[in-house]
């Protein structure tokens, strides 16, 4: 008989409860008790939806207070120096530390970095390892929701990162291989307690296996394999993949010693015949068939088709699955009570995703009969290529540079942010009542007009010297602009974990994109007319409002890519057109929808680089294009940043030490436009010192020539107070103009 279960589950909460828990205990509103007891909830629901859909088991270890892979970092006691001092005095503050810099106890301290989960809008907290690393193994947490899971009747499958893929993600040693032999008793020695605990099986998370390995890494796999097999032999191992087509890997994670490999079907449903082969006459094949990354209900009939046969050879070593972790996936569709009944019916949720995967188990179970059906894959369209054959700016950037320098008498070491500002608790709260038809529109829009000109009032005071308007109007970078363009659909429920307490809503693209009004334009034009200053016009760029929406599954990607574009230019142009010359178009999600594959990325590049040159390509001269991006590997795509020709670029740099930095360094060639590196972190509470940010604008300043360099922030302001921001912001521009007098 085909078995289901599922790779991990979401672990906000139905209605988000994890993030208002997490945030009312760092407030000190409730007990760290409390808190924990939000957690278990959380888990043995989680626990109760997978047993009631018919799932043969639960998966344990998939939550996490902040992010899985620091629960690992502190599972194998890889823990930096800095942490250890001045300490907090429970694991759960120390745990908190690590994610955002400060906790109820201990002291503030530098939060650990921060990056993208592989291609996702998910952000891990990169592992710090040092050459002396050592690996004390503390695995009490793990255990401990393995016996609340049995407690409660469940047979409890655990889910641990593999020893490859953690030492992948982790950073501050150049060979992290040399690393391995000194982990791996790590990982046999959690693999025995497991086993003792009466577990029969564990999933090991190896997603790198869908890279393009060297030689070495993919050694390694076999001699890592063969050590943790021996270490437990009694316990049955499933080698879990996701993201991306196996190739060459692929014959290579079915010979390791494991009793079981995921593939991810969705991504790589080629792969699925030869996995079959492959998984011979005693491995377990599991197959990623539900979209883990998608809210579009399955096309059941498609897989019923493709699986029968291979459901009559396997039986019970078929196990059906999502293609990933549904953390990806919005929680539950029934909570969306306003979503139109013909909408809904073409969703599935997380939960609707766990009965999807039941009733195609019983489907293949029974052998229902049904004639082959199923959608067609897209393919680019040649007309999207031939759009995008010519967006280049008239005028190079050096010719621009000239003109936008003589407009706008910037000094040196210019100072600005990356485009919002704090949402107040007033502020959410006049959009609730706004949204609930409290206010009507003249109040709501009125308030919204208090609050830029108070953004324009601080800005001016703080001496910044260019300014935004601070996006109160925005519940979301992404979502504001598709509530403005036709054809999303935007739920009530449908959130997603991004970091932390951090939860995005994503919008639906369900039919072509246009835009029926100017969306930023009279926000934009208001609030410059408060100032004499520059204010920039703030806009979505179009591969991140594509990246950060559940796309549509009929057309490929670039087309929807090259909708949004279409009408960002039109806004562009507008914007222009009343008076604002300096315009950003953020695109932070530019670096997550690159494929994993080398071999796919040309395509990938073409169409969103060109898309983004799209929407500003014949602005004038004089106008200034901004982009930013945030918390990427920007070495791997220095070419696509650069082809985006924009004139200034802002970059996370801070949370990284100013790592990232070294793609855009002059002496390698690197970014030739302007460049603004974040200075100090945004998503931790602490509050940088001038001298801090003095030095750290020296070091920039020794990579980067002065009068190519910006100053600002690492990202957005919007989740932090303005008490935090008022204080960052001054010593900041303080930071600046004592730099800029020493240059002189």
């Amino acid at each position: 008989m085909v078995q289901t279960h599922i790779l991990g589950y979401p672990r906000i909460g139905a209605n988000r409860e994890l993030k208002k828990a997490q945030e009312a205990y760092w407030r000190g509103d409730i007990s760290q008790q409390h808190l924990l007891q939000v957690g278990a909830e959380i888990r043995c629901g989680n626990w109760q939806l997978q047993s009631e859909a018919g799932l043969n088991c639960v998966t344990v270890g998939d939550f996490a207070w902040y992010d899985q892979v620091l629960n690992h970092s502190l599972l194998f006691g890889v823990v930096g120096q800095r942490f250890k001092e001045r300490a907090a005095d429970n694991k759960l503050d120390q745990y908190f530390r690590l994610a955002r810099g400060r906790a109820p106890s201990g002291q503030p301290v530098a939060a650990s970095a921060m990056t993208k989960w592989f291609d996702t809008n998910y952000h891990y907290l990169v592992p710090e390892f040092s050459k002396d690393q050592a690996f004390p193994l503390d695995s009490e947490w793990l255990l401990a929701e393995v016996r609340e899971a049995q407690s409660l009747g469940y047979k409890a499958k655990p889910v641990v990162i593999g020893p490859l893929t953690y030492l992948w993600l982790g950073r501050g040693v150049d060979r992290p291989l040399e690393l391995l032999p000194k982990l791996l008793p790590c990982y046999g020695e959690l693999l025995s307690q497991l086993a003792g605990l009466g577990v029969d099986w564990v999933q090991l998370d190896e997603p790198i296996l869908g890279l393009d390995l060297s030689g070495e890494w993919r050694r390694a796999f076999d001699s890592a394999y063969q050590q943790i097999a021996a270490a437990a032999p009694e316990l049955n191992t499933l080698l879990a993949t996701y993201f991306s087509p196996l190739r060459e890997n692929l014959e290579l994670a079915f010979s390791l010693p494991v009793s079981g490999v995921h593939i991810d079907c969705v991504r790589a449903p080629e792969e699925l015949e030869a996995a079959a082969q492959l998984a011979g006459e005693n491995k377990v094949l599991s197959a990623g068939v539900i979209n883990g990354r998608n809210v579009w209900r399955a096309d059941l009939d498609r897989w019923q088709v493709t699986l029968q046969p291979l459901a009559k050879r396997l039986r019970q070593r078929l196990w059906l699955s999502a293609s990933c972790s549904l953390l990806h996936s919005p929680v539950d569709l029934e909570t969306e009570v306003e979503l139109p009944s013909e909408q809904k019916q073409r969703l599935a949720y997380s939960r609707q995703k766990l009965r999807e995967l039941a009733q195609l188990q019983q489907r293949l179970n029974t052998d229902m009969q049904i004639s082959a059906a199923g959608r067609e894959s897209c393919e680019i369209g040649g007309s999207i290529a031939d759009q995008l054959q010519d967006t280049w700016r008239q005028q190079r950037f050096r010719d621009r540079a000239l003109v936008q320098a003589e407009r706008w008498q910037l000094p040196l070491l210019p100072t600005t942010t990356i485009g919002s500002f704090p949402q107040t608790d007033l502020l959410r709260s006049v959009r609730r009542q706004y949204r609930s038809s409290e206010i009507s529109a003249v109040d709501y829009l009125a308030h919204l007009r208090a609050e830029i000109a108070e953004a324009i009032r601080r800005q001016e005071i703080l001496g910044l010297d260019v300014l935004v308007h601070g996006e109160a109007e925005r519940n979301d970078m992404v979502e504001y602009f598709g509530e403005q363009l036709d054809g999303f659909v935007h739920t009530g429920n449908g959130w997603v974990q991004s970091y932390g307490s951090r939860c995005v809503k994503p919008p639906i693209i369900f039919a072509d994109i246009s835009r029926p009004n100017a969306m930023t334009v009279e926000w934009s034009r208001y609030a410059q007319s408060l100032t004499c200053k520059p204010v920039k016009g703030m806009l979505t760029g179009p591969v991140t409002i594509l990246n950060w929406s559940f796309p549509r599954e009929d057309i490929h990607r670039s087309e929807s890519c090259l909708q949004i574009a279409k009408a960002l230019r039109e806004e562009v142009l507008d914007l222009e057109a009343a008076g604002i010359g300096i315009i950003q178009i953020d695109e932070p999600a530019l670096r997550e929808g690159v494929p994993l594959r080398e071999s796919e990325r040309g395509d990938y590049f073409a169409w969103a680089v060109g898309c983004f040159r799209y929407t500003c390509s014949t602005v004038k001269a004089e106008t200034q294009i901004h982009t930013h991006m945030c918390y990427s590997n920007f070495n791997a795509i220095m070419d696509a940043i650069v082809s985006l020709d924009a004139d200034v670029i802002t970059i996370e740099s801070a949370r990284s030490d100013l790592r990232l930095l070294s793609a855009f360094a002059d002496k390698s060639g690197g970014y030739p436009n302007e460049i603004g590196p974040g200075v100090y972190d945004i998503h931790s509470p602490n509050v940088p010192e001038k001298g801090e940010l003095v030095a750290r604008l020296k070091k920039i300043a020794e990579v980067v020539p002065v009068e190519r360099l910006w100053v600002n922030p690492d990202c957005g302001l919007k989740t932090r107070s303005w008490a935090e921001v008022g204080s960052s912001l001054l010593n900041m521009v303080e930071a600046a103009r004592t730099v800029r007098t020493e240059l002189r």
